[in-house]
């Protein structure tokens, strides 16, 4: 059996990287499609070393790009690869704009498609990723859902019959990734454990306003403690672009890190601020406190249990940025790390 994985974003990088160990395993041929969609080297090439994933086969180098230029650019030359590769599926992850190309060009050839990650929902349609995930559900011929509440969500889309329960494949490389840094010696960041909070900003709705932009930034800046803002490159260009400054009282940026030391970073860290998706599932699973910027979340697990925080004002975000750690639990909504292996069996049929 030949599986083509479709990646081209960190969260893509880091979700590949159990699913190609898993295949190695299973003595599964794996081929690997690059779209390109991050494209600097520390959002990108440096993961595959990272994270020993294998260098892909196909790298289509797309760039940047609005939503619709950037996803049309992909669509012919994932066609390309599909009919010259010929896999038994192709295998896409998550809800960026990769994700929906490959969905379409897939099924638009009548190649069997994967969604890893499927059934997430916001519920906020002014999310290109919500419009992402919803189309490359509906069009998949196989939902690998992480949790049970993405499962009621494709059954109440009418998908039940299609839709597999896997768990999470992040939780896989997380587990991976913190035993092997246990001891990795010094912190990447220059300040004392548990002094200091890790933040975020990327998703267009908070960095391409600059009200709302320069809401959060306020906010960070005003906090009690340190904050070390990983400064995305679309963060970066727009706040460039607003005039607005990334650095100033408690917050200090610099540039995205390593996997595994953002693994580390965060473990040591008091917080996480940030209105990313998978980074506020990375902070549950290593019992870290979350702020999230945001006015909804795809994983309502983590709020229900007392671990993040939805903030949209100034005076939320410092107040949640600041509260106390919450009361431990040892519930696993997204799984036991071994979620990779079941995508394998549930891809072999």
């Amino acid at each position: 059996m030949r599986i083509l994985s479709v990646v081209g974003a960190r969260p893509q990088f880091v979700k590949l990287a159990p699913i190609a160990r898993a295949a190695a395993q299973a003595g599964v041929e794996h081929v690997i499609v690059h779209t390109g969609q991050h494209y600097d080297p520390i959002m990108s090439d440096v993961f595959f070393d990272d994270l020993g994933i294998p260098s892909p086969d196909v790298h289509l180098g797309i760039g940047s790009g609005s939503h619709g230029h950037q996803t049309g650019a992909m669509m012919g030359p994932l066609e390309d690869a599909f009919l010259t590769q010929k896999p038994d599926w192709v295998l896409v992850y998550g809800d960026t704009n990769s994700t929906l190309a490959a969905a379409v060009a897939a099924v638009k050839i009548h190649v069997p498609l994967a969604h890893l990650e499927a059934g997430l929902r916001s519920f906020n349609r002014r999310m290109p990723e919500e419009h992402n995930r919803v189309l490359t559900d509906h069009a998949a011929d196989l939902c690998l859902a992480p949790t049970e509440q993405a499962m009621s969500h494709l059954a109440s889309e009418g998908l039940a019959d299609r839709s597999v329960l896997v768990g999470d494949v992040m939780t896989d490389v997380l587990f991976q990734v913190r035993d092997a840094a246990a001891d990795r010696g010094p912190s990447p960041i220059a300040h004392a454990p548990g002094s200091y909070s890790i933040a975020t900003i990327h998703r267009a709705e908070t960095t391409d306003d600059r009200e709302r932009l320069a809401t959060v930034l306020d906010a960070l800046r005003s906090l009690d403690h340190p904050v070390v803002l990983l400064a995305h490159p679309r963060l970066v260009a727009r706040a460039a672009e607003f005039g607005l400054a990334l650095d100033g009282g408690s917050l200090e940026s610099r540039a995205p890190l390593a996997y595994p030391d953002l693994v580390t970073a965060v473990q040591r860290s008091r917080g996480v601020i940030t209105d990313s998706g998978g980074l506020q599932k990375e902070a549950f699973l290593l019992r870290v406190p979350c702020t999230t910027v945001r006015t909804e979340t795809e994983w309502v697990e983590t709020v229900a249990l007392g671990w993040n925080v939805l903030a949209l004002t100034g005076e939320e975000i410092r107040a949640a940025a600041q509260r106390p750690k919450p009361a431990a639990t040892d519930q696993a909504p997204y799984g036991d790390g071994f979620a990779a292996g079941r995508v394998i069996e549930a891809l072999r049929g």
